[in-house]
């Protein structure tokens, strides 16, 4: 048994005031909300046939990153990240203002950026006619890549472009590692801030599932969703997960801090907690989510979970067992409609439990499974659960705001 780490709650209330996303349904909340009620999914099943991908909902980069030279530095996770992220400060009031953003902290889910491909393909096609001599390879790397492409492929870039476009120049810290990434971005922010050790802070992550390097590495472990689309919840015979291109970042501050602004809350993020399953037998996951589940402190029936499920096998069919004990909690999986986004999938559910206590309605059911049913009234608690693909579990409480 592992233990599990927690963000709990201390004598500073932290709001939600600031929600940015920048999705394959499209930019923004408002458009990624009627998409949702609409029912709309994107995929692309042909470019990167067989596998099926969620293609990022293409916008004008000038709008939040004004300087072409600096769209031009970034890579693509990078563009959609800093896109998103200008997004949530704008939502949240602060764009601009140069005293809050002094002393923001930020707090960034992200993984590697991308390979240069034709490098790559080149030097196995090299070997695989057979015209590989001894040290061929590292000759090939260091003659070939490009100093720079090194320099794009770091994680914590991420962070630093935010800061160079948005002037976000507070503490910074940067989570790699897939999925978990994001659940303790979130969990260690929250900290921080009910604790008083910081007043705001900008959180999130950004993913760019249109990449055939990364479809490659994922196909290895057999993760990917192949020959067509179909629901999370009905992949159970051909199981994987469609990779999504998404940012999504949320403002989070203590009430105190946003009534002295007057800046008004989506919703409370009250508790996270995050753990490690040992993953050596059926039922650890299970076990895993329940015991996280017992950590998160009071909640009403009739609430609502909104989970990153992946797809991915077994931990979805883990996953799945957990939720059939909770019925009277209406379901929600964002794999299904924005694909999964790896360190992004959990703050995009962040948003998505904020923006709908906020509008005091659930979004529609994404599947005919019968794991996703209507829901009638307002939520006033919604739980965002996160399972790795691989690794890494963990749930946050979100409620509404009086």
């Amino acid at each position: 048994m592992t233990e599990i780490v927690s963000a709990k709650p201390g004598p500073t209330e932290v709001w939600i005031t600031g929600i940015g996303l920048a999705t394959s349904l499209g930019e923004g909340v408002e458009a990624n909300w009627d998409a949702l009620a609409a029912g709309r999914i994107n995929v692309d099943e042909t470019g990167f046939a067989p596998y099926v991908v969620h293609p990022w909902v293409q916008v004008s980069l000038d709008a939040q990153i004004p300087k072409k030279g600096d769209q031009r530095q970034m890579e693509a996770w990078q563009r959609i990240g800093t896109y998103a992220a200008g997004l949530a400060l704008d939502s949240a009031g602060v764009k601009g203002n140069k005293e809050i953003l002094s002393r923001m902290d930020m707090v960034v889910a992200a993984g590697g950026g991308e390979r240069d491909l034709g490098v790559d393909t080149a030097i196995l096609s090299a070997q695989a006619r057979g015209n590989s001599a001894p040290g061929f390879l590292n000759e090939r790397l260091m003659g070939d890549l490009r100093p720079t492409l090194f320099l794009a492929q770091l994680s914590n870039l991420l962070a630093g472009n935010i800061a160079i476009v948005h002037g976000v120049c507070g503490t910074s810290r940067t989570f790699m590692g897939e999925e978990v990434a994001g659940i303790d971005a979130t969990r260690i922010a929250l900290a921080r801030i009910a604790a008083g050790q910081s007043d705001i802070a900008l959180i999130g992550g950004s993913h760019n599932g249109e990449r055939k390097d990364l479809l490659v590495l994922y196909e290895f472990g057999d993760f990917n969703l192949k020959g067509g689309f179909a629901p999370v919840w009905a992949r159970e015979q051909h199981p994987g997960f469609a990779l999504g291109s998404a940012g999504a970042f949320l403002v989070i501050e203590s009430r105190e801090h946003a009534t002295a602004r007057g800046a008004k809350p989506f919703a409370r993020l009250s508790h996270v907690v995050s753990d490690l399953s040992p993953r050596k037998r059926m039922g650890d996951v299970t076990a895993t989510l329940e015991r996280l589940w017992s950590q998160l402190g009071p909640r009403e029936g009739g609430g609502v979970i909104i989970t990153g499920a992946t797809g991915a096998e077994p931990v979805t069919s883990e996953e799945r067992a957990f939720l059939q004990k909770h019925t009277d909690f209406a379901v929600r999986s964002t794999g299904t409609r924005f694909g999964h986004t790896m360190e992004t999938q959990f703050p995009l559910g962040l948003g998505l439990a904020a923006l709908s206590l906020s509008r005091g309605a659930l979004f529609p059911p994404g599947d005919s499974a019968g794991m996703e049913i209507e829901m009638a009234g307002s939520p006033s608690q919604i739980v965002v659960v996160g399972a790795g693909h691989w690794r890494g579990e963990g749930m946050a409480l979100v409620e509404a705001v009086a």
